[in-house]
């Protein structure tokens, strides 16, 4: 099994190009489902999480397609993917597949609105909350169809006649669920009003892509989303959006280890409430025509207090990496995680390089420490993982990273973009 070493001390200096998002991708990759005609998207970012979809769709019948071969010098660019799903052969999503990958059950939404029945097994993914899948359900069951739940498989069928418009009401913002219920709305007959929809840029580029597929939207990016049902989307070209996780992932390196970093193609406006933070720790952040420039030279951090919340507040795929920043703030910080139960799993890692860390239900309180010292460390999940290796760059000695394939799942070729600025971390393999 894959390991990261990572030998600490050096600043980090230089460019490191953002990728396109993971979170954006998947369900842009997802809506391809709604139509018989040709999704091209560029700038997809290559992580095992879209490897695995392209298996998920090729099993419904979706022939995935990726134009040309990037040059030598483009060795972090994007893919071009070309997804034509003709002929759906299937709408059963397996549990094989599924389990491995919680997006995946997001096939749900289109599969119903296109062939009107779907069969999807309840999903997996990372192991940082139970995440019920009660919103999505409650959504289609709203447009009209009807669910059962039968051997860990959800069974959905519209009614005669498709999906009908109808007004969805979550009860707390849903990223997922608001993705769901935004591509079948597209093909349900009649107006469908989503409220308390999630507000994240992943939502507004579904919901731009799919506009350019030919759907009627309004309100993407606010708290209710309008969505006038057409009969049939056609094809389109879309690009992805950069990765505001990995932008925010990098800042808060640079922030760690010092120096400065042009963060290429980065978009500040998709991340203010981390770069705020990260501002007021004492960090520079400078938009440029090329991305954000990040820098920290000479002087320490301040103390952080965050609370994770839905967009537009502070991310919680970021806590993990603010909370090894916070390790080596001048004082006590604080972090109080609102969206997931179990994603403090982290700490004891944390704590084993030399963090201070307190926990009393959802806050963690952070006493800064002089330095961390490396030691052997275990990832628990995708953001935890890569928390471990912002510390590592940051320690004294040897860092070794266990179980990376979670760091995998979300950030292209980490190793190479850290080491063309001065980090010195490699992958050891077997």
């Amino acid at each position: 099994m894959d390991r990261i070493r990572i030998v600490g001390g050096a600043r980090l200096n230089g460019r490191i190009p953002i990728s396109g998002a993971k979170n954006a991708a998947l369900p842009l990759m997802i809506a391809s489902l709604l139509t018989a005609e040709t999704l091209t998207l560029d700038n997809v970012p290559r992580l095992a999480d879209v490897t695995l979809l392209k298996r998920i769709l090729g099993n419904h019948g979706v022939d995935v397609a990726v134009a040309g071969k990037r040059a030598e010098q483009d060795a972090f660019a994007g893919e071009t993917v070309k997804l034509t799903a003709g002929e759906i052969v299937d709408t059963l999503a397996p549990y094989d597949l599924v389990s491995r990958m919680r997006a995946s059950f997001w096939v749900i939404g289109p599969l119903l609105a296109r062939m009107g029945e779907a069969k999807v097994s309840l999903p997996g993914g990372c192991a940082i909350g139970t995440r019920p899948v009660d919103f999505f359900l409650d959504g289609l069951k709203a447009l009209g169809a009807t669910i059962e739940i039968e051997a860990g498989y959800v069974i959905a069928q519209a009614p005669a006649g498709g999906l009908k418009g109808a007004r969805v009401s979550f009860p707390k913002a849903s990223v997922g669920a608001t993705h769901v219920i935004l591509m079948a709305a597209t093909l349900a007959e009649g107006e469908t009003v989503i409220e308390n929809a999630a507000r994240e840029p992943e939502i507004v580029d579904l919901a731009d892509c799919l506009t350019k597929m030919g759907a009627k939207i309004e309100g993407a990016g606010t708290s209710t989303i309008r969505v006038q049902g057409v009969a049939r989307l056609h094809g389109a070209r879309h690009s992805v959006l950069p990765d505001r996780i990995e932008t925010g992932t990098y800042a808060i390196a640079v922030a760690m280890t010092g120096g400065e970093v042009l963060l290429e193609g980065a978009r500040r406006d998709l991340l203010d409430a981390a770069f705020d933070v990260l501002v007021e720790a004492g960090v520079e952040v400078e938009t440029t025509n090329e991305g954000v420039r990040v820098a920290r030279n000479g002087h320490g951090l301040a103390p952080m207090n965050v609370v994770t919340a839905p967009y537009p507040g502070f991310p919680t795929d970021l806590q993990a990496q603010l909370m090894a920043l916070a390790a080596r703030a001048g004082g006590s910080s604080s972090i109080t995680e609102t969206i997931f139960e179990n994603r403090f799993m982290h700490v004891q890692e944390l704590v084993r390089l030399g963090a201070k860390i307190h926990l009393e239900g959802d806050v963690a309180t952070i006493e800064g420490v002089d330095k961390l010292t490396g030691a052997p460390v275990m990832a628990t999940d995708l953001r935890a993982s890569v928390s471990l290796v912002i510390a590592g760059l940051a320690a004294e000695g040897e860092t070794i990273v266990n179980r990376v394939y979670h760091l995998d799942r979300g950030f292209e070729r980490l190793e190479a973009k850290l080491s063309q600025c001065g980090a010195t971390i490699e992958r050891l393999t077997g």
